[in-house]
């Protein structure tokens, strides 16, 4: 209820990190009351252990031990210095006790000490007393997240380095000392957007701030509109009214500025913002702070941020001619991908009713009436595959969608191409994702390739479509890929199907004298019967998840992109050569 969910790690907004970011919050408004300019992050990778240090004035001596252990007992409760506090519930540091299969706090203040130690959220021991050696005021929080509800959990390092750089551009002038690292921000938000757009921005970013508001926006070449939004230093991923009201006013400002009447896909394509806002008794969405409520501040921060931005496109006209040339050429763009519309739509008439490369299923994912979380669609690569997986499938809830072979690579093309080119145009029907992913018709989109060269390279240009045009597939977890057996080990009497060199091997031994080992060199080589069971109870997919990479467009543009030379250098640079191959 208080952290979302548990999850292990993997994702940025899985439990541990909740947890980590409720001990770090406290720390983080001390700071905003001006007490205490550093905070101290300790993680060990290896134990999960996690160590939070800050040097504000400490937790009141005697109430260490009901600060984080009772409801509605934290310390900024009838505190008009923490008007801006992230919450005040009381709840943060609870939750984290309560999960943890050992939680230590320890307050340090004018020469005094109190701490407590506790297990699953009971108090085992607590100690009070003056100090032996001179300490700094402040509170240290000590937790390790309990094994028995994260099951497997793994901190990683990129989330945890990635909430950190957060803090510190919401809080210009912190010091963040992570595992002996400094991390700092001079210019708040500003250095968010130069990090996450440097390579791509268009023109220098517009920024403002003030002790209640903080924006900063630039555009890019990126087909997508990418936002940070913030709430009293709390980062909330799925926005709310503060970024709504952000995206609104800076329609009207930019229109009212460039005298024309862009449309709101127009001026926010390619852009890269963020806002922060500081409210007193923010109103959340839910627990977990993801989403800002609170309807009633959208008017009054709409004409806020309007006037703002006017000021600022005023005040830079060199940098304002860039933005108003991108966004014009945006727009024409869009009149001319209308038009290719309209001949692809004439062109493919039938495709309206039935896609030819299409063997569809009987029921399909409905986002918002939350039904058809069985439906899945593979794509595949040629008729001998398309045949075995139609054999095969289960019709009710499992469609094949046929390749005639290599996609078009789409990483530096326009979005026109999706229209121009049919295979790719008929696969965006299928999934029926060209006017909102809110419209996609299966739950999994499933690319079932040969495990060869050729069909590596096939998923990379499948996956290069969606992550260009419809990155949302990719970015919600709907796209997998399908691990199918490379191997079959049998006898008279046993048959096992291996899907690596590891579950071969291990075959062959259990079966001993007589084995015969078959490779598979491609999906229609399998025999349906046999195959039915790969694509159900027992089939195996592994996600595509682009959450560890906060520059993605540079890494498809490495990858996908021109610049053969670098890749082959790269490739040269980092080629292993096993000893198997050099006796070969």
């Amino acid at each position: 209820m208080y952290i979302g969910r548990l999850g292990d790690g993997a994702q940025y907004e899985d439990g541990i990190y909740i947890l980590l970011k409720e001990v770090v919050d406290n720390a983080i408004d001390e700071f905003i009351m001006g007490f205490g300019k550093k905070v101290e992050v300790r993680l060990d990778f290896n134990s999960g252990d996690v160590s939070v240090r800050d040097y504000g004035r400490g937790i009141p001596l005697g109430k260490v031990v009901d600060c984080v252990s009772k409801m509605n007992t934290g310390g900024k409760f009838d505190d008009k210095v923490f008007q801006f506090s992230v919450g005040m519930n009381g709840v943060g540091t609870k939750a984290v006790n309560a999960l943890s299969d050992r939680f230590h706090v320890r307050s340090v203040r004018e020469g005094e000490f109190s701490e407590a130690f506790f297990e699953k959220g009971v108090l085992v021991s607590k100690k009070r007393g003056k100090l032996k050696s001179q300490e700094r005021n402040g509170t240290l929080i000590e937790f390790h997240p309990d094994p028995e509800l994260f099951k497997k959990f793994q901190f990683l390092e990129e989330h945890v380095e990635r909430r950190m750089k957060m803090y510190a551009y919401l809080n210009a002038g912190l010091t963040l000392d992570y595992n002996g690292t400094k991390i700092v921000s001079e210019n708040g938000l500003l250095d968010l957007i130069r990090d996450e757009a440097d390579i791509e921005k268009l023109y220098e970013p517009f920024h403002y701030r003030s002790k209640e508001l903080e924006l900063v926006f630039v555009h890019t070449n990126r087909f997508s509109e990418s936002y940070f939004s913030f709430v009293n230093g709390q980062y909330t991923t799925d926005g709310g009214t503060h970024l709504t009201a952000f995206k609104e006013g800076l329609l009207k400002a930019v229109n009212e500025f460039s005298k024309k009447h862009f449309d709101g896909d127009d001026v926010r394509d390619g852009i890269v913002g963020a806002i922060a806002v500081r409210v007193q008794n923010p109103v959340f969405e839910a627990q977990t702070k993801n989403k800002l409520g609170m309807p009633d501040l959208r008017n009054g921060w709409v004409n806020e941020i309007k006037r703002v931005v006017e000021e600022l496109l005023h005040r830079t006209p060199a940098e304002s001619a860039k933005l108003v040339e991108k966004i014009t050429a945006t727009s024409e763009m869009r009149a001319e991908i209308g038009k290719v519309k309209k001949l692809a739509r004439e062109r493919n008439r039938a495709v309206t009713v039935r896609v030819p490369q299409l063997s569809d299923c009987k029921h399909h994912l409905n986002i918002a009436k939350d039904t058809g979380h069985d439906s899945t669609i593979f794509i595949v690569e040629g008729k001998s595959a398309a045949g075995t997986f139609i054999s095969s499938r289960d019709p009710a809830y499992q469609a094949v969608f046929t390749l005639r072979g290599k996609p078009l690579n789409v990483c530096e093309l326009k979005r026109d191409a999706v229209y121009k080119n049919e295979e790719l145009f008929n696969l965006m029907k299928s999934l029926d994702i060209e006017e909102s992913f809110e419209r996609l018709r299966y739950d999994k989109v499933v690319i079932a390739t040969d495990a060869d060269v050729d069909g590596y390279h096939i998923r990379n240009l499948v996956i290069t479509y969606f992550m260009k045009f419809f990155d949302k597939v990719v970015k919600d977890g709907r796209l997998f890929v399908l691990e199918t057996p490379l191997f079959r080990v049998r006898d008279k009497k046993t048959t096992i199907y291996c899907y690596n060199e590891a579950e071969k091997q291990k075959a062959l031994a259990k079966i001993g004298k007589g084995a015969e080992t078959t490779r598979f060199k491609g999906l229609g080589e399998i025999n349906p019967k046999e195959f039915k069971d790969f694509i159900g109870e027992k089939m195996r997919l592994t996600p595509i998840d682009c959450n560890r990479d906060s520059g993605i467009g540079e890494t498809l543009q490495f990858y996908m992109g021109g610049n053969t030379k670098d890749r082959r250098q790269y490739i040269l640079d980092n080629l292993v050569l096993t000893e198997e191959f050099l006796h070969e």
